[in-house]
């Protein structure tokens, strides 16, 4: 199994694949012991691959200093495959789940419950930190987990609201660990890498790229038990993450807000398309007993 998960490690940095492709791979190799034995143009035959991608393929997956880096990273971060018993129950049943995670920091928050995904507009009004307190506060009290992307605005907002009340929170990044961002975000990249979690599906040598972003929500939410959408505009990327929760089976909460505000625009399609509407912080407790209560029949 260890040389599985090294060997999936590996894989998955190499160039030339995508998750898809290394899903394919798997289907016809689960011990991946039969990959390292063949040529590019085998590669290309067997897992039906343009030859320049497998190509790539099987000079990064013969490259010594990829395996020597895995290796030190091992040594930085705890590593996470989905081959891994630890891999996140949460996240095990969604699509495209992601193969491997980097993590930093204490991973017992990844089977944490009650969790919350908290997002929104990186661009939020002045009122936002007091709705945020007010509906989060009591959650924050009663053990519930704080979910977020670390990005400007309301992410950064919640992660540091659950941290000044000694509550938990994951921040799931959109980028390796080596490449944080945003830059401004740096001494709260150390808080909660010392307080609570750093989760990334990207090697740490990553840069962040534009599609990283909505790529990582689908984590967010999977992470949770429901997503708080804060304020948002019509078309925020906060929609995509939105999309992904009612994908992944869970309950959506928005926060409505005045109609002459763009922020709360698009909080207010939402519940027009079905999310709950949020006035307090007890709309959402009694969801999640009703949640427990259901499970438990």
């Amino acid at each position: 199994m260890e040389q599985i998960r090294k060997n999936l490690i590996v894989l998955h940095r190499c160039r030339g694949v995508t998750r898809r492709v290394i899903r394919r791979i798997l289907h016809t190799d689960p011990s991946l012991q039969l990959l390292p034995t063949l040529s590019p143009q085998e590669i290309s035959n067997f897992f039906t691959l343009p030859y320049k991608n497998a190509s790539l393929l099987y000079t990064d997956y013969h490259h010594d200093q990829l395996w020597y880096q895995v290796e030190r990273d091992e040594q930085d971060y705890e590593i996470i495959t989905m081959v891994d018993e630890n891999y996140p129950p949460m996240i095990k049943p969604i699509k495209d789940k992601p193969l491997v995670l980097y993590t930093l920091g204490d991973t017992r928050l990844l089977t944490h419950r009650p969790s919350l995904s908290v997002i929104g507009t990186r661009n939020p009004t002045m009122e936002a930190p007091a709705k945020m307190r007010f509906i989060l506060e009591p959650l924050i009290e009663r053990g519930w987990l704080v979910v977020s992307g670390m990005a400007k605005g309301i992410d950064s907002h919640a992660h540091r609201l659950a941290l000044s009340h000694r509550g938990k929170t994951i921040a799931v990044l959109g980028s390796g660990f080596w490449h944080m961002y945003p830059k401004e975000n740096k001494a709260l990249f150390e808080q909660i890498a010392h307080k609570g979690l750093l989760v990334s599906e990207y090697p740490p040598n990553n840069p962040p790229r534009k599609f990283h972003f909505p790529e990582r929500n689908r984590i967010i939410s999977g992470l949770s038990s429901g997503t708080l959408v804060i304020e948002a505009t019509e078309k925020s990327g906060t929609l995509i993450t939105v999309g992904q929760a009612l994908d992944q089976g869970r309950e959506v909460y928005a926060l409505p807000g005045s109609p002459l505000c763009p922020q709360t625009k698009g909080c207010h399609r939402m519940i027009q398309d079905g999310a709950k509407l949020v006035m307090e912080p007890k709309d959402i407790l009694e969801d999640w007993q009703i949640h427990q209560r259901d499970f438990s029949l």
